[in-house]
């Protein structure tokens, strides 16, 4: 496979599908793919809200997926870049969740993703610069206390990435995952306004990462946008941490 001589204009022009895109990281990411000149599609299963550029499906619903995607790639033309970034939360310790919740969150989380990206796939072989990127989490690389479940879900996504991207290198398709640290979305402030405590809950939280602060949307949007870029051509089966550092450092002072 010869190195691509079309990056040069970055992501103008390219056409991109977001799951998950009504709000949160995916609302960033959206945000920044068009600023940024893509045209892009937002999935989610949420009502889009009188967004015209997005399609609404549950990713439990393989059917509804399916068609989710042809009609995306309809409105857009074709297909070069795919977010997985939907999915959902789960609270817990091993012992805390029962066999249902286990499969409600693998089966959006995991085999979420796998129902978009093989809908996806056709298309995304016929782009000159097709590329794959898919929001895990730190809860992928580092033991999350009361995360048991999630965790088991994002260390999959990002062992499903690395095999899929040594799967479809052959063919120009590049998979990528992002791992955010724990980020200021409506999610995560959900979660700090059904705790006890809520302003020493978020203090917990952002004494946990080395940079002492929560991660922005858009600081994860970033990341995503410079990944997807056709620019970054030669990087494929790559987990990038975009989270304060939590991944790597050990500093004297921070709670691990």
């Amino acid at each position: 496979m010869s190195a691509p001589t079309h990056g040069s204009h970055g992501l103008s022009g390219a056409r991109a599908l977001v799951t998950g895109g009504a709000s949160g990281i995916g609302a960033a990411v959206v945000e920044r793919l068009r600023a940024d000149g893509a045209r892009v599609v937002v999935l989610d299963r949420v009502d889009p809200g009188g967004d015209p550029d997005a399609v609404q499906a549950d990713l439990a619903d393989d059917a509804a997926v399916r068609r989710a995607v042809e009609q995306a790639v309809e409105r857009l033309g074709g297909l070069d870049v795919l977010v997985n970034n939907a999915g959902i939360g789960a609270q817990g310790t091993v012992e805390d969740n029962d066999d249902d919740e286990w499969h409600r969150v693998l089966d959006v989380n995991v085999v979420g993703t796998v129902r978009v990206t093989r809908a996806a796939l056709p298309h995304l072989r016929r782009s000159d610069h097709a590329v794959v990127v898919t929001t895990c989490s730190i809860a992928a690389t580092a033991g999350l206390p009361r995360r048991a479940l999630y965790s088991a879900t994002k260390g999959a996504l990002q062992s499903l990435v690395l095999a899929m991207a040594a799967d479809h290198l052959a063919e120009g398709v590049r998979f990528c995952a992002i791992n955010p640290g724990t980020a200021d979305t409506p999610w995560v402030q959900r979660l700090l306004d059904s705790a006890d405590d809520p302003a020493r809950e978020r203090a917990a939280l952002e004494a946990r990462q080395p940079s002492g602060r929560l991660v922005t949307a858009d600081e994860v949007a970033h990341a995503v946008a410079s990944l997807a870029d056709p620019r970054s051509g030669a990087t494929t089966g790559t987990a990038l941490a975009v989270d304060g550092g939590m991944q790597g450092l050990r500093l004297p002072g921070r709670r691990a």
